[in-house]
């Protein structure tokens, strides 16, 4: 929820999950919490002995389901342009299994350099630091971790399920709506990085 909404596809692949195993899921909850890992939500709705089947079930409807809805979000394809026009290269490190992240990434047009899948909050900061991550956007509290974590400044945008408040108290240096102002944000950060 940071570069692309692919809330309408996991809900629908949640949804599909439901039909395929008889194990109710209620989609609009697990889209308003997206973030941690899979396996975390896949808990609340299966029990303990099911919940490795279920993700891989999961993952096996995932890219007939979550791909083809997604939209990058307001800002994105420019974040991405600002950041390579300053010379610098793009890194997306996610929660979300890597190859499935590529597939999204794919169908809205957004190249990377680099991408980590499978991480979440401080373990990003392992993939941050390797890659030379010299700032990070995130929409999760999870990602201000990561950011501190890796010793870059954080950048939160409101396009995911945490708020102004909770960004900053995590640690945001720069909480936006969405990607819209990140040129400038980013510029102001890497002067001040100098």
């Amino acid at each position: 929820m940071t570069l692309i909404d692919s809330r309408p596809g996991i809900a629908a692949a949640y949804r599909a999950l439901t039909e395929s195993t008889g194990v109710y899921v209620d989609a609009d909850a697990v889209v308003s919490r997206l973030g941690p890992p899979l396996r975390e939500e896949i808990r609340r709705w299966f029990p303990p002995e099911e919940v490795e089947t279920a993700v891989r079930t999961y993952r096996a409807l995932y890219p007939e389901y979550a791909i083809t809805t997604s939209l990058p979000l307001p800002g994105a394809l420019a974040a991405v342009a600002e950041v390579r026009a300053q010379g610098l290269r793009v890194a997306v490190v996610t929660s979300k299994l890597g190859r499935l992240a590529r597939l999204h990434l794919e169908h809205v047009g957004l190249e990377v350099d680099e991408l980590a899948g499978d991480l979440f909050a401080a373990e990003k900061a392992t993939a941050l630091v390797e890659h030379g991550v010299r700032l990070y956007v995130g929409d999760h509290v999870a990602d201000m971790v990561a950011a501190r974590a890796a010793g870059v400044p954080g950048i939160g945008v409101t396009t995911g399920p945490c708020d102004a408040d909770e960004l900053r108290s995590a640690g945001a240096e720069v909480v936006l709506p969405d990607l819209t102002g990140f040129p400038r944000a980013f510029r102001r950060l890497m002067r001040l990085a100098l």
